[in-house]
């Protein structure tokens, strides 16, 4: 019992490290976008976003590798072998650095190639953007060697550290943007060897703090082949799943710069920034309570495990929906509000991109325990096959002479599919009740988010579009939402639960005032 209160309190106390973080990352993130779209324009704000994305093509390999690392160095925490921990670390160490010499050698060959004959850029660009895209390796490659200093920090559970690095990450980045208006240099290089030097700052923070709290982050040369070959095979099955989820993400942005130019890769972008600020309160959340899973399931606790599963995905749901229902009907005067350039299709690109993100935010539980178990390789296989379609169906739909929203509308669909896919591949891994997890998750979450949209919906159709609508749709919308998923969505324990903590906090925030 007081494992488990001890547990819970360092989840929460976590949890309140990483919502701190998220709000100031979120609101420099914002604010950021903004200034730079409007300081590059859209024309270099697309380029920018999609020579980047030629870069980003080749990160699948380093995705793999990351999650590998992360469950095993958390696996080994579970289990307390410390000398076993040090192996892994040096070794993940190792596969990095050769992760990133492949990443330059297919960026400065395929990649390059690409670039020059293949991507929409007006000539006169093509020099800044040959520039901007050497930046993007480099910063490529200082991320791709912070990677398994990153895991081991959360590994640890050592939140407070991870958030305050990646609150240095958010001002430093709030630094370019004042820099980027002053002088007469070109605006789109000045701002790629900006981050660059960003990148390099931020992982050497990682690396100084990893020496200094955690001794198996000393690096030392070590190779034992069937570790090398154990933690390969495992990033082997998760590479197919990388694969895919990079090709529905920058393959589809290419493919958006292919018929139709960076116009729309910069409608694309700005989509992509506000759902990434919406993301970081599941994702905070969740990196909470993901180490408690991978460390349930290496302890055989199945039933604790389970628990932490649907509380995980029911409560992300609950936390993303209260945020995304007045995003999503509020979305023209919000993006009009916050960019004085709202680039064509940002709207519709951002309507999808939430659903998407509802979807794929509750079924990371799923992902997690997948990885703690790692057998990955029929989930990582089946699942990345699916996802890998979401290319081939958009090039097909766009051949057609689909419209640039029909490549979310096929991510969309897939992402659903592969919701229900991966449910079945997880419950014999895991020994998860089918019955439970439709019940306590799918279930709740469907009810309250059709519950909720029904009031908001009303005044939305109701009143004018002015502010007088803006107001009243958001405030309707966070009242509603927030009611059913404590009323509906939550069962008698959880609402006591959440009780309990609102009158902890109240009782604290009481005291200091006296």
């Amino acid at each position: 019992m007081s494992t488990q209160s001890n547990n819970n309190k360092r989840i929460a106390k976590n949890t309140i490290l990483l919502y701190f973080r998220m709000i100031f990352m979120m609101a420099v993130q914002l604010y950021t976008s903004r200034v730079v779209l409007n300081t590059l324009g859209v024309e270099d704000y697309g380029i920018y976003n999609v020579v980047g994305g030629v870069v980003a093509m080749f990160s699948f390999l380093n995705n793999a590798m990351t999650a590998s690392t992360q469950r095993y160095i958390t696996f080994e925490l579970g289990k307390g072998n410390a000398n076993r921990l040090k192996q892994i670390f040096s070794t993940s160490v190792n596969i990095h650095v050769l992760i990133s010499i492949l990443v330059v050698i297919l960026g400065e060959t395929i990649g390059l190639w690409f670039l020059n004959h293949k991507l929409v850029i007006p000539e006169e660009r093509m020099t800044a953007a040959f520039i901007v895209y050497q930046a993007s390796i480099l910063t490529t490659v200082f991320a791709i060697m912070s990677y398994p200093f990153n895991a081991d920090i959360v590994a640890h559970e050592k939140m407070s550290a991870f958030a305050y690095i990646s609150i240095l990450e958010a001002s430093l980045k709030l630094a370019v943007v004042f820099l980027l208006v002053l002088g007469n240099f070109d605006k789109l290089i000045l701002y790629a060897y900006l981050i660059v030097a960003v990148q390099l700052c931020i992982c050497l923070c990682y690396i100084l703090y990893c020496r200094c709290n955690f001794s198996e982050s000393r690096y030392h040369f070590y190779f034992d082949k069937p570790l090398f070959k154990e933690m390969l095979n495992f990033a082997g099955w998760n590479l197919w799943g990388n694969l895919a989820a990079i090709l529905m993400t920058q393959g589809v942005n290419l493919l958006l710069n292919m018929f139709f130019g960076p116009a729309v890769n910069a409608a694309r972008a700005v989509s992509v920034q506000v759902q990434s600020a919406i993301n970081q309160f599941s994702s905070n959340f969740q990196m909470a309570l993901n180490p408690q899973i991978t460390k349930t399931y290496a302890s055989g606790k199945l039933g604790e495990m389970h628990k932490l599963i649907y509380r995980s995905s029911k409560f992300t749901f609950f936390m993303l929906f209260t945020l995304c229902l007045p995003v999503f009907f509020e979305a023209p005067l919000i993006l009009k509000i916050w960019l004085k350039i709202v680039p064509d299709y940002t709207v519709i690109f951002l309507r999808f991109m939430i659903l998407i993100l509802l979807i794929d935010s509750t079924a990371n539980p799923l992902m997690v325990s997948a990885s703690a178990t790692g057998k990955v390789k029929v989930y990582q296989s089946v699942i990345g096959g699916m996802l890998l379609l979401i290319l081939p169906f958009s090039y097909i739909a766009l051949k057609l002479g689909g419209q640039p929203w029909i490549v979310f509308a096929v991510h969309l669909s897939i992402c659903i599919i592969a919701f229900i896919t991966r449910l079945f591949i997880i419950r014999p891994l895991i020994d998860l009740n089918l019955r439970d997890f439709v019940k306590q998750v799918i279930f709740r979450c469907s009810f309250v988010a059709v519950v909720s949209l029904i009031v908001p919906a009303i005044v939305y159709i109701l009143l004018d579009d002015n502010y007088l609508c803006f107001i009243s749709v958001v405030c309707v919308s966070i009242l509603s939402s927030s009611i059913m998923s404590f009323y509906l969505g939550l069962d008698a324990h959880e609402r006591y639960v959440v009780m309990q903590k609102i009158q902890t906090y109240s009782n604290k925030f009481k005291r200091s005032k006296v």
